[in-house]
């Protein structure tokens, strides 16, 4: 079904063609360092009278360090993953977790949303992968029904340019949310690759299967709105999650270092500059198996999916990938570079349509910009 973009002026310098963004990151994975978004300098909000998880957006508006750091502390992110844990075989056998499906009956008043957007096929990333590729990996984690897998992408640290441990994801694959618990073994593995790197019919080898290494999630965030809420709807609005990892080798390098490169986030984008979209993932519920990246490459303008009209509009966009790509980075070039503006995070189910990820505007910014110089 077509969906509307009334309001929307196209931009060439944020536009996107099919699967550009890779081909455009490959001119710049191995720069000196990563670039500096527009307003990424940190900001210096007021004091809250008294710090607790927020009950609206504007609840985080006068957040400082001393509360972003009680939060941190509260929400109490241990990851102890036994050396070895994530092997190849357990890795192949991880389940996808599954993409929550968005009850757009569940839209209060008149929260913005356009008709659903037409439904994409998802296209495999060409092999070999190249270098670019290694940005995306798999973020394998132990969920309560047991092993599971979503998806995520490096991207740069203003705190450490050029030298990023950080990965971005979706808030549901690392926190089950309100009630639930922050979920185990987390690790990443960039540019995961088992079908292609495998040769001549033979078994892939470890070092094939995770080329860069595994890495170990040690500190994490999710959105404070995420921890308060339960269910799916308004909350799926700030479904996005950080993580700083740490090589499972002990090499001493950076992640970014050693995949060759990092995206930046594209905090506070302008919509109307969103003209198109390829969000790329490791989709492993059927027909996919979580072994291929893949992508869906958006022809226009994400449409609108919003829940509480509060709350930024979550981007949608045709796709028919499933569980396991969630989590992973949508992607658009801006002045000629790769750019994350989102992660997949809700879509549709049997059969699967569209995804949509929240549009990572100033509790994302502030959150992430907290953890990138302070927890370490």
């Amino acid at each position: 079904m077509p969906y509307t973009t009334r309001g929307r002026v196209p931009r060439h310098r944020a536009a996107l063609a099919g699967a550009a963004a890779l081909a455009a990151l490959a001119l710049t994975a191995t720069a000196c360092g990563p670039d500096r978004t527009a307003g990424s300098a940190a900001s210096a909000p007021a004091t809250l009278a008294r710090p607790a998880p927020p009950t609206s957006p504007g609840d985080l508006a006068g957040w400082k360090v001393d509360d972003w750091a009680r939060f941190v502390a509260d929400s109490a992110f241990a990851n102890e993953v036994p050396p070895g844990f994530w092997s190849r075989a357990r890795m192949e056998a991880a389940k996808g977790r599954p993409v929550p499906e968005a009850p757009r009956t569940a839209a209060q008043g008149d929260a913005p949303q356009d008709a659903p957007p037409a439904q994409a096929p998802a296209q495999a990333q060409p092999h070999p992968y190249g270098p670019a590729a290694a940005v995306v990996g798999r973020l394998f984690v132990t969920a309560p029904g047991g092993d599971a897998a979503c998806s995520g992408t490096v991207v740069s640290d203003p705190a450490a340019p050029g030298r990023s441990d950080l990965v971005y994801t979706a808030a549901h694959c690392l926190h089950d949310g309100k009630g639930g618990a922050w979920l185990r073994n987390i690790t990443f593995v960039p540019g995961y690759n088992r079908d292609g790197q495998a040769g001549r019919g033979k078994p892939a080898t470890d070092q094939q299967v995770s080329p860069y290494g595994r890495w170990t999630a040690v500190r994490a965030l999710v959105s404070p709105t995420w921890l308060k809420e339960s269910g799916t709807g308004a909350h799926d609005q700030y479904d996005y999650g950080i993580v700083r990892v740490r090589d499972e080798s002990g090499s001493g390098r950076s992640l970014e270092e050693t995949v060759g490169g990092s995206v930046p986030v594209w905090f506070n984008a302008p919509r109307e500059q969103i003209t198109s979209a390829s969000a790329y993932g490791y989709p492993a519920e059927k027909p996919f198996d979580g072994t291929e990246l893949d992508h869906c490459d958006a022809p226009a303008a994400p449409a609108r999916l919003a829940f509480d009209r509060a709350r930024p509009p979550m981007y949608a966009i045709g796709c028919t990938m499933t569980g396991g790509a969630d989590g992973g980075g949508w992607f658009i070039v801006k002045d000629g570079k790769p750019n994350l503006i989102s992660v997949t995070s809700v879509g549709d189910r049997n059969p699967t349509g569209y995804l949509a990820g929240p549009s990572l505007q100033d509790q994302a910014k502030q959150a992430f910009e907290y953890f990138a110089k302070n927890v370490r």
